[in-house]
Parts: C-alpha cells; structure tokens; sequence
C-alpha cells in the first residue's frame, strides 16, 4: 500500500510537465533561422514605412511643381508686363489720328510675334489691331483689359484663350490727355512651359517612385533586422511557457534586443530553478513527514497491542512518540508560517522588548537539550546594556530558534556552537555559529532561497533560513550568512536600536 501511494505521489508530482528538452544550452541555429512567415505586425510596419515614404514623395513633387511652375509664369508674367509698359509709353506721344499707323508698324517691326501676341484695343476693350490679324472689331473678355481701362496702370494675369490653352497677358493703358484712348496688350501661351512642366513631372515621378522602392527595400530589412529577434523571443518563451524550463536562447548582439535576452536566459534558469527546488521541496517535505509518522505509528501499535511491557520501555516508546510529534508540530508551523509570507498575510505584533533577554531565554532553552546531545553551547552577552527596542518578540524567538537548529542539523558534528551579541554603532549584532564543515562558496550565494538544500543530505524542509530572512527584514536589520574563519558557519543578525525599529 505505502509503494502504491508513494507511485502516486510521484505520478502527481510529473504530471502535466513536459520533459525539459536541451536544457541550459543555446536554441539550435537552424532552429532559430528557418524560414518564417510574415506577420500582421511586419506587414503593418512594412505598408505603413512604404506609405509614408510614397506620402513625402507625392507632397515633395506636388510642392516642386508648384513652386517650378509659379516661377515661370511669375517671370513671364513680369516680362509681359514691362514689355506692354513700355510700349504703352511709347504711344503716349501720338495723336488718336497717328495711332493706328504706329501701332501696324509696331506689330510689323516685333521679333517675338511667333511666340508673343500684340494687341492694341480701342478704350471700350475692342481689338483695333492684332499680330495674329489686321483689323477686328471682337471684344476682350479678360479681367486684365478692364481692370488696366479702370485703374489706368498695367495689369497681368493668367485666363484661357477661345483655343483652350492657358496664357499668360499683360495690359497697359495709352493714356492721352489724362484720358484713356487705347490698350496695348501682350499674349502668351503656356504650351510650351506646361509641356516643360510635364517631362519634369515624369521625371520626378520616375524618381520618386524609385526613392519609395529604395525606401520600401531599406524598411523590410529593417524590420526583419528587429521582428526576427523578437520573433525567436517569442517562440523560446512559448517553449518556456509549454515546460522546456532552462532553454536558452544565443545572445547575437549587445543591444537592447541581447539585454532582452538576457532577461529570457535569467528567467528560464531561474523558473526551472524553481521547478527543481519545489519538486525537490515536496520530496524532502513528503520524506520528513513521513519518517516522525512511521515512528509514531510504529510505537503506538506496538503500545495499543500490548507487546511492550517494561515501563522502561514504554516511557521510552511514549518519548519517542511526543518527540517525534513535536516535531511534527515544529515542520507544520514553519511551513504555515512560510505560507503566510507568501500570501502577504504575516504581520508583527510589535511592543517594546529587551533583545538581550529574548535571545538568552532561547539559548537556555537550547542549552540543556544540546547537553543531551554532545554539544557545547557557549553563549557570550554584550559587555554594555543593550536599550528597549521595538519588535515582535514571538517572531524573534522564533529567528533564534531556526538559526539554532539550523546549527545543530548542519555543524552539530563539529561538537560545539556559539552565540554572541554585541553593540556595533546603532545596530545589535547577534552571532550564531558552529563547527561543522561548512557551506560550498559556489552555494552561499543560494542558501537563503526558498526550499534551497544545496548538497545538504541533512533533513529539512529548505526555508527556515528564508523565514528568518523575511522576519529580520520586517524589523529593519539584515541577516548575513557565510563561513567562518577556521571552519564552520555563521550567522549574522544586525537590528537597529533606535526606537522606530519597526
């Protein structure tokens, strides 16, 4: 029955964990580097870096070819206008009779007539004489023709011509005797510059499709440059999460992707550091519980059956039994204790105590029980009286009574322990040490950890001394462990003096 109950156990215990595959060594390279598919995130970055650069690229040429295009015609725009200033000067000394005479041989003596258009008009807007024709009689509907006849200086704009095509006029006013007789007015396309303007405008498209590309190029290998990395994160959490504790993953770059992981190895070899100290706690927990059972189960049927008649040895079966209870008693109290912590339930009842005597009423506690058992307990109070501190006196007894036990499971074989306190400046130091052989450097660092046996064969459960480490840190001290000078182990308590201890 004991060996079916014990398979049990042990099937509860491996239930639902995964073995751990490759354990504390780097992911396999190929692994890592296969192929992997693309992902929302990396299509989200890759669409929104490409519509970006194409979103600058379209804002660039539209400004390019704006400003480009507002520049030609601002300068033809201004040589229209002194072109027609000019002239309109030029027939400011001819009488209305001569005005027609000199505006033909104006129009006949013009070089630019292929690409510029003279006009002159009568004062109401009426073409008198064109480069483009003889006589008309045809009206101008053109704002710059009016608005020079009104204010009498030279006006330009740009309209569209009965053709269609965009241009580009500028018209003065021929003033005679304060009274406007004519308008000489100058047209000309913008065909030629709107042609200009869309080579250009192929042009910069051309290249700015060519800087998206490179722009959406560059963003890809970006992207996977970042999303790779994570993405192996990823999957080695993933391998954490599904049980392979201790994975570790290779560090690429000293980056903040490598302290990345870094953070995921520490995690890893601290979870499956974890996992084996509670599967080694519950192991130690079910041994020590059952080794005081089948001693008190044992005597107590030897007891009840009546095999035992000597009262000798039915006082010293009746010993066995409470000793063994008391034991019993001890581990459930420290392990409640230690669950209190966990779940932030452990609290201090906190009155004014004389730390001298509490230590000394478990060292006299101690004393006779270590006689009994071989040990020198030598205990060594503080030259100079220690003040009234502020403490819980039940949870300092119990740090006391750990560490001693601690001391005799651990050193007891080096026949002898010692406790002192002393004042170092405002702190109460209180020593603990034995003879034994010691602690491993290497495990020093491990041995306040929660359910941490180290090599230890000795039996306990792995957090008494993480109990008194979280007892002393609700008091506001430190508690130091290492080895001594000459062999052995020590422990050392620091709690401040002064009155808010707590």
């Amino acid at each position: 029955m004991e060996q079916e109950q014990e398979h049990r156990k042990k099937a509860r215990v491996h239930r639902g964990k995964k073995p751990h595959i490759d354990q504390h060594r780097p992911v396999e390279e190929g692994r890592a580097e296969r192929p992997r598919r693309k992902t929302r995130l990396r299509r989200l970055w890759q669409f929104g870096a490409t519509a970006a650069a194409l979103l600058i690229v379209v804002v660039a040429i539209v400004i390019l070819m704006l400003s480009i295009y507002t520049y030609y015609t601002s300068y033809i725009q201004a040589d229209l206008e002194s072109r027609a200033q000019t002239a309109a000067g030029v027939f400011r000394n001819y009488t209305e009779s001569t005005y027609l005479s000199a505006a033909r041989q104006f129009i006949n003596q013009f070089e630019d007539k292929n690409v510029i258009e003279v006009q002159f008009l009568t004062s109401g807007g009426r073409v008198l004489m064109s480069s483009n024709m003889v006589i008309t009689g045809a009206g101008v509907d053109s704002a710059d023709v009016s608005a020079a006849i009104s204010t009498q200086r030279v006006q330009a704009g740009i309209g569209r011509a009965e053709s269609g095509e965009n241009v580009v006029s500028a018209s003065a006013p021929v003033v005679y005797g304060g009274t406007v007789v004519g308008v000489v007015r100058f047209v000309t396309s913008l065909r030629r510059v709107e042609g200009q303007m869309f080579r250009l405008l192929a042009i910069c498209v051309a290249v700015g499709l060519a800087i998206v590309i490179v722009v959406a190029l560059f963003a890809s290998y970006f992207i996977k440059s970042v999303l790779d990395p994570v993405i192996r994160v990823t999957e080695t959490a993933k391998r954490i999460a599904a049980g392979s504790y201790g994975v570790q993953m290779e560090k690429r770059a000293d980056d903040e992707m490598g302290e990345l992981v870094d953070t995921i190895n520490d995690m890893s070899m601290k979870i499956d550091q974890a996992e084996r100290a509670q599967s080694e706690f519950i192991s130690s927990v079910s041994h020590e519980l059952r080794t005081p059972l089948t001693a008190i189960n044992g005597w107590a049927e030897t007891l009840y059956n009546g095999e035992v008649r000597d009262a000798a040895d039915v006082k010293k079966g009746m010993g066995i039994i409470v000793s063994e209870a008391q034991r019993l008693t001890r581990m459930v109290e420290e392990l409640l204790e230690f669950s209190r912590m966990e779940t932030g339930r452990f609290s201090l009842s906190v009155e004014p105590i004389d730390l001298q005597a509490e230590l000394e009423d478990a060292v006299y506690t101690y004393q006779e029980f270590f006689r009994r058992k071989g040990l020198e307990l030598v205990y060594t109070p503080c030259p100079e009286e220690l003040p009234i501190i502020s403490g819980d006196p039940e949870r300092l007894r119990q740090v006391f009574c750990n560490l001693l036990d601690n001391a005799d499971k651990h050193g007891g074989s080096g026949g002898r322990i010692d406790v002192s306190v002393e004042k170092e400046e405002e702190y109460a130091a209180i020593r603990i040490r034995d003879y034994g052989r010691g602690v491993p450097e290497d495990e020093l660092p491990y041995i306040k950890y929660k359910f941490y046996k180290g090599s230890s064969n000795v039996r306990g459960s792995g957090i008494g001394l993480a109990v008194v480490d979280e007892i002393v840190a609700a008091h506001n001290g430190t508690f130091e462990v290492g080895n001594a000078e000459g062999g052995g182990f020590v422990a050392t308590i620091r709690l401040p003096l002064h009155e808010d201890t707590v």
